[in-house]
């Protein structure tokens, strides 16, 4: 019997995102959990024995044969130029996973040890990536694991069950790790379940749809203060100013500092500035810089964003 159950939450936490999951099996996890908040992760008739034997001790038994096998000397090198690279990036990205399901599920202190206990028997799929590198194609009994970790996520192995948690076909970060996509689902699985994101803040498809058809007066209008700075965001701040017919609220030696004004938020401040080196066909590139609301000059933004004060920011020559 194998029964397909993705894992309902796991937080994304260099973004601050849940990474969300759906389908007829979550829809019943979900319901279950109220009650019993580790019952997702505890199928009728479990045993440790099954994990021990189809992953603990063939990784055991294979990991021995191939010390005595190589030496120290030569396991030492194996390991080095396969597991050791992956080996600090999947158990610290592992741990992660676990931290973000325990805080979803447990709505109890005392039930956070079992479910971080049935946390620890999940096979790690391709977060088992070091050790699958190192022993690849070494050992008939750990192929089958393998193939797995290229296919799947995480998955615990029972007496009379499977639960198998699906790989997404989307997958889309920005370069702090955060769910992001402008255009399409930052997140999906196979079944059509999707999740859309932007700069790692979840929004709906239909406020994605309406972003290729924004105007500044639909961006002033928008009531949600986060929904509006994502707007900004993707429409630009130089673009919203110039046809908002902004005005300069002061000008320098440094640059140019502009204020927008919302209702209900922080004021957008920013400074605009020329690179004073010039571009491959001699024009000067300008650039946008995002400064504190309570900034009063443009001397005083550009000094921010290098971390000093104004009157110690006296550049010798700008580049």
């Amino acid at each position: 019997m194998l029964a397909e159950q993705r894992v309902e939450r796991a937080r994304d936490v260099p973004g601050g995102v849940d990474v969300g999951v759906g389908g007829p099996q979550a829809a019943r996890c979900r319901s279950a959990r109220r009650s019993r908040p580790a019952a997702c992760l505890r199928p009728g008739g479990a045993t440790g024995a099954v994990r021990d034997e189809i992953r603990t001790r063939p990784w055991a038994d294979e990991r021995r044969r191939l010390h005595d096998e190589l030496g120290p000397q030569g396991w030492c090198a194996l390991w080095s130029a396969t597991g050791a690279q992956l080996w600090d990036t999947t158990r610290e990205l592992a741990e992660r996973i676990r931290t973000g399901i325990v805080a979803e599920l447990v709505e109890r202190p005392e039930d956070e040890s079992d479910v971080r206990l049935r946390l620890l028997d999940a096979v790690l799929g391709q977060h088992d990536a070091a050790w699958l590198a190192a022993f690849d194609g070494r050992g008939e009994r750990l192929s089958g694991l393998a193939q797995v970790a290229r296919n799947a996520g995480w998955w615990w192995p029972y007496e009379n069950v499977v639960v198998i948690s699906e790989r997404p076909v989307e997958l889309h970060r920005d370069e702090d790790g955060r769910l992001d996509r402008g255009d399409g689902p930052a997140l999906a699985f196979p079944d059509d379940f999707a999740l859309y994101a932007w700069r790692g803040m979840p929004v709906s498809a239909a406020f994605l749809d309406e972003l290729a058809s924004l105007t500044p007066a639909h961006i002033r209008a928008e009531e949600n203060a986060e929904l509006r700075r994502v707007m900004l965001e993707f429409y630009g701040y130089d673009r919203y100013l110039s046809e908002s017919d902004a005005r300069p609220v002061h000008r320098d030696e440094t640059g140019i500092l502009w204020r927008i004004a919302l209702e209900g938020d922080e004021d957008v401040v920013m400074v605009e500035v020329v690179n004073s080196t010039p571009e491959p066909d001699g024009t000067h590139r300008t650039y946008w810089l995002r400064v504190p609301p309570t900034t009063r000059t443009a001397k005083e933004g550009v000094a921010w964003t290098f971390g000093l004060g104004q009157e110690v920011y006296e550049p010798v020559r700008q580049t």
